[in-house]
C-alpha cells in the first residue's frame, strides 16, 4: 500500500432518479479522522453510513464533506415563516432602537435559515429513500479518488522523507568516522591542553595522561546514539516502504531521531563533531515536519 498524505480534494457528480447530486470532499491534516459533514435537508438519515463509508478508507485527517442537490424543475413552491420572520424583526427592532445596528434589508432578511422555506409534495421520506443508494455510490467514487489524491500527494512526501533518511544515514557515518572520537586524539587534545595551562616545559606523566584521555573518551562516546540512529534509519525505510496509514509511527521515530542527536551535541568536544550534529538537528527537523502531512 503506498504511503498517503493527509490533504487532498475529490469532486463527485451524479444522478439519481432524476435528480443531479454533487459530493466534495476536501481533507487536510489531522491528529485523527475528523469529518464535518453538511447533508441537504432530508438526507440526514444517511449521516452515520456517510462516517462509516469514510472510516473504512480513510484513518486520518480533517475532512469536509458536502452534498448538493438540483431540485427537479417544477416540483418546489417557496413561502416565507412569517411567525420566524416577524419574531426576528421584533429583536432586531430592540437593537435598532437602541443605535447599536442599522435596519435589516430586505436582502439580508431573505437569506436568514428558516425564513424561506421550500414546500416539495414529491419530497416525501420515500422519495429521499428511493435515491439514497445512489447518492451513497456516488460518495464511495468520491471516497475513491479523494484516496487516490491522496496517494499521489504521498507520493511526492515518500521521495522527500527517502532523502531525507539518507542524509540523517550518511550524517550517522560521518560522525562514526570523525576522527577527533579517537583515543589517540583525544589524548593529543588533551595533551595540548595540559601544555598550554602549565607551560611547555611541564612534565607531563603519560600513564595519567592516558588514563584522563580514556575517562574522557568513555563520557563523550556516541556510539550508542550511533547504533540506535541506524536502526531507526532502518525502521524508517520499512514503514516507508510498508506504506499505508504509517504517519504517527513515523512521527514516532523522528522524535527519536532527534533525541539521538541532541545527545550527540551534547557530548561532542569538538566543533568538526557538533557541525555534524546540528546538521543531523536540522535534517531531522526537516524530515519531522514532512512527517506532519503523512496519514
Amino acid at each position: 500500500m503506498p504511503v498517503s498524505s493527509m490533504t487532498g480534494f475529490a469532486r463527485f457528480e451524479g444522478q439519481a432518479e432524476g435528480a443531479g447530486f454533487v459530493w466534495e470532499l476536501r481533507s487536510v491534516n489531522g491528529k485523527g479522522l475528523e469529518p464535518r459533514i453538511r447533508l441537504p435537508q432530508g438526507f440526514e438519515s444517511i449521516e452515520a453510513e456517510v462516517r462509516k463509508r469514510l472510516g473504512a478508507s480513510l484513518s486520518r485527517g480533517n475532512l469536509q464533506v458536502s452534498l448538493t442537490l438540483d431540485r427537479p424543475e417544477g416540483v418546489s413552491n417557496f413561502s416565507i415563516n412569517h411567525a420566524f420572520l416577524d419574531e426576528f424583526l421584533r429583536l432586531s427592532d430592540e437593537i435598532v432602537r437602541s443605535e447599536r445596528a442599522a435596519p435589516p434589508r430586505a436582502d439580508g432578511l431573505l437569506a436568514l435559515r428558516g425564513v424561506i422555506e421550500v414546500s416539495d409534495e414529491t419530497r416525501s421520506s420515500d422519495w429521499f429513500t428511493a435515491r439514497a443508494p445512489a447518492v451513497l455510490q456516488g460518495l464511495d467514487g468520491a471516497i475513491a479518488a479523494l484516496v487516490a489524491a491522496r496517494q499521489s500527494e504521498g507520493l511526492a512526501l515518500k521521495a522527500i522523507l527517502d532523502g531525507r533518511v539518507d542524509e540523517i544515514e550518511a550524517l550517522a557515518k560521518a560522525a562514526t568516522d570523525d576522527p577527533s572520537r579517537s583515543l589517540a586524539a583525544i589524548q593529543a587534545r588533551l595533551q595540548r591542553q595540559v601544555r598550554e595551562l602549565l607551560g611547555l616545559d611541564a612534565g607531563l606523566d603519560v600513564a595519567r595522561l592516558h588514563q584522563e584521555a580514556a575517562m574522557i573518551a568513555a563520557k563523550a562516546d556516541i556510539q550508542e546514539e550511533l547504533d540506535r540512529l541506524t536502526a531507526h534509519v532502518a525502521a524508517a525505510r520499512t514503514l516507508l516502504v510498508e506504506g499505508g496509514p504509517v504517519g504517527r509511527r513515523l512521527d514516532f521515530l523522528s522524535q527519536e531521531f532527534n533525541r539521538e542527536s541532541n545527545t550527540i551535541c551534547s557530548k561532542s568536544h569538538t566543533a568538526s563533531l557538533t557541525a555534524i550534529g546540528l546538521q543531523l538537528k536540522t535534517v531531522v527537523d526537516q524530515f519531522r515536519e514532512q512527517v506532519q502531512n503523512l496519514e
